[in-house]
């Protein structure tokens, strides 16, 4: 028990942890970006294919 105990102090102690949930938040963000990017895109396409729909009838 005692070495798990000193293993947590080492792992909260170095930098990695911090470094860890770093990348994790940047993840979390891109994605968040990219979700909204695809759906814009999508949105504006749809609107481009409604035009060409009514041109053609």
């Amino acid at each position: 028990m005692n070495q798990f105990v000193n293993s947590v102090k080492k792992f909260l102690v170095s930098e990695d942890g911090p470094t860890a949930v770093e990348y994790a938040v940047m993840l979390a963000l891109i994605i968040i970006v990219c979700l909204t990017a695809v759906q814009a895109v999508g949105t504006s396409a749809k609107a481009k294919f409604e035009a060409v729909d009514a041109a053609l009838q």
